[in-house]
This record gives C-alpha cells, sequence and structure tokens, in this order.
C-alpha cells in the first residue's frame, strides 16, 4: 500500500538478519550501528505491521460478514467489522502520520537556544519566563532536560540561556518553536503602569550523533580561557573555559563558548554538543531553501527574524501569527501547558504536507 513504508520494513528485515550473524556480533562498532538503525526503523515498522495485520481482519470480517445467513451471527460478525474499522482508520492516520516526517526530523534529543532581544532587562526576564515554560512542559512529559550554558540578565532571567531536551518525539513536537517571540505587558519596574513591547528568539537545534556530523580537527580551533563570573578563587586560577571556532575566518564560521562548568572537560564536551547541532542546522536550513520553493507556506522555517508568536498579559492572549490562532489562557499557557498551542500547529503542518503529498 505504501512503498516507502516497505522499503523500510524490508531494511528492517536486513538488519534482523545481519544481527544473527556472529561476525556482526563480533564488532561492537558495526552491531551498536546496525541496532541504532533497526531502532530508528522500529517506530515505522511496527504502527505498519500491526495496520497491515488489521488490514487483512478486516477483509476476512468483510467475507464473513456477507456469506453469513443467520441473524444472530451476522449481528456478531458486524460488530466484530465495525470494531476492526475503528481500529484500522485510527492506524492508518498514525502510519500516514509517519510518512510525513522527514529522515531529517527523526530526532529523540535536541539543543534550545533561548536569548533576550530588544527590550533591555524586560526581555531577559521574558527569556527566563519561556525557560520555564518550555523545561516545565517538558518535565510534564517525562522528557530529560539538562542545562548546557546561561547567562544571566541583570535583573533576573537570561540574556541567554542554552539546554537540551530528550525524549520520545521531542523534536517532532518542539521543532517549530524556533522563531521570534513577542511581550507585551507592564514591566516591574515601570511606575506609570506603561505596556512596554520586548523580544526573545528562540532556536531549536536537533542533536546528531557523533557519527552523523564528522568534525575534522583541522577545522576546529580550540581555545581555553579563564571563565568569567561567579566562581570565586576557582575562576582566577584555573583555565576552565572553552571556545571552539569552526572554520574560523569563512563564512561557515561558527563559534560556541561554554564556561559554566568547573570542569574544562566537561565545558569541552558541552562545547562540541552544541557545536554540533549548530552545524547540522545549517544543513538542515540550506536543504528547507530548497524544499520551500515547493511548499511556500510550510510553518516552522526556524529562521530566528521571523515573529512568529505574542504573549499578551493584559489581555490574557497568546497568537501564533503563522496559523491565525488565539488563546486567551496566557496564565495557563505560562506554567507550561503547551498542547493548546502545539496541536492545532501540528495538524496544520500535518494538512500542508499531505496536500504536498498528494500533489507528489
Amino acid at each position: 500500500m505504501w512503498p516507502a513504508l516497505e522499503k523500510k520494513l524490508e531494511r528492517y528485515q536486513e538488519i534482523e538478519t545481519q544481527l544473527q550473524d556472529v561476525t556482526v556480533a563480533a564488532d561492537p562498532g558495526k552491531y551498536r550501528k546496525l541496532m541504532r538503525e533497526m531502532g530508528s526503523l522500529n517506530r515505522f515498522v511496527q504502527p505498519y505491521l500491526e495496520f497491515k495485520r488489521i488490514d487483512q481482519e478486516m477483509k476476512q470480517a468483510q467475507e464473513l460478514l456477507e456469506a453469513e445467513t443467520d441473524p444472530e451471527m451476522r449481528a456478531y460478525a458486524e460488530n466484530e467489522y465495525q470494531e476492526l474499522k475503528k481500529s484500522h482508520a485510527l492506524l492508518k492516520t498514525k502510519v500516514e502520520d509517519l510518512l510525513l516526517v522527514d529522515d531529517g526530523e527523526d530526532f529523540d534529543s535536541l539543543i534550545m537556544e533561548i536569548r533576550a532581544g530588544t527590550g533591555g532587562d524586560e526581555a531577559a526576564l521574558f527569556a527566563g519566563n519561556l525557560y520555564e515554560m518550555y523545561t516545565r512542559y517538558a518535565r510534564a512529559r517525562g522528557w530529560e532536560v539538562e542545562d548546557i550554558s546561561f547567562s544571566p540578565g541583570e535583573m533576573g532571567g537570561y540574556k541567554e540561556v542554552v539546554f537540551s531536551v530528550k525524549g520520545d518525539d521531542v523534536f517532532r513536537i518542539l521543532r517549530f518553536e524556533s522563531g521570534g517571540h513577542r511581550v507585551q505587558r507592564v514591566p516591574k519596574t515601570e511606575t506609570q503602569g506603561r505596556i512596554h513591547t520586548s523580544a526573545a528568539t528562540v532556536a531549536i537545534l536537533p542533536e546528531p550523533d557523533e557519527v552523523d556530523i564528522v568534525l575534522r580537527p583541522e577545522d576546529v580551533e580550540i581555545e581555553t580561557m579563564r571563565a568569567g563570573g561567579a566562581g570565586g578563587q576557582h575562576v582566577n586560577k584555573t583555565e576552565s573555559a572553552v571556545r571552539l571556532w569552526y572554520r574560523r575566518g569563512t563564512p561557515d564560521e561558527v563559534e560556541v563558548k561554554c564556561q559554566d562548568e568547573r570542569s574544562q572537560h566537561k565545558n569541552r564536551d558541552r562545547a562540541f554538543r552544541i557545536l554540533r547541532s549548530r552545524i547540522y542546522e545549517k544543513q538542515r536550513e540550506r536543504l528547507h531553501q530548497e524544499r520551500a520553493k515547493t511548499r511556500k507556506d510550510l510553518i516552522g522555517s526556524g529562521d530566528r527574524s521571523e515573529r512568529i508568536r505574542t504573549y499578551n498579559f493584559p489581555q490574557n492572549r497568546v497568537t501564533d501569527h503563522r496559523i491565525n490562532l488565539n488563546l486567551y489562557k496566557l496564565d495557563v499557557i505560562m506554567t507550561g501547558e503547551l498542547n493548546d498551542l502545539f496541536t492545532p500547529l501540528q495538524e496544520f503542518d500535518r494538512q500542508q504536507r499531505l496536500e504536498q503529498a498528494s500533489a507528489g
């Protein structure tokens, strides 16, 4: 029914056979690579196999229903057929959704960067609000949150905060959050009750495996230095901060600095995680630009300059400008209850992808 899924099933079965080979089992690197690929395919294969099973059972039930003449047995067969039909429809939708996920969107780990934009101290406070909102949502879903790097604001909040989120479907659900977020409210420091507008930017970076992004030693410069900020004598005596330069002086240049851990080794590991994600995101951005030529209105371009959402506190309203969605429950949303925002975005994207797939 779906050639793409048949290919994934075929590859899954090939890997099952390969894993039984003693030479593969004796090669830890190859074995891990095959297991990782098998795990990635499993999320497609298992629902597809279940759909095929239900599809076959429904056909058999329909044949029995058409052949049955006894009223009581016919009623029983009709009931069974209707139950199978419901399961069939649900699985069909699930399989369609899997087909509409690009290979480059199948990540269970991402790095989120939130930066204060225009608005000074108020922007930093808003960036802190966004950090709390996202991390509450993530923990409520059972996802793992790990702080990587942060730069506190003078009045609270963050000038910049970087953290990772790990869990099932994490990138598929959070990928639409990249972009500009605007807040309208009366700052705590405002004495005359005037509403101010401030902004923050959010970047969602899929976190690839090391095998996905190969960094050549000649492309990366590593600098160590003493960390700034709090830390007492440790800060002054140890070069624990790490800065990475990727292809310095070229159009592809990327700079990453980490200094929040006391250990230079930990800062180095975190800096490389961020670097891999930023490089991978650059590659995805190029691919998106190519696809955008054929899919003009797709949400989630990830352009940080694009204003995607406004949080209006006086009206208790949040507006997603991409789908013209207005929700008058901002107080609830800021506590991390984001499903009413995320579900319409996902459905809008799903419909666009289905239309694109139907158009060929």
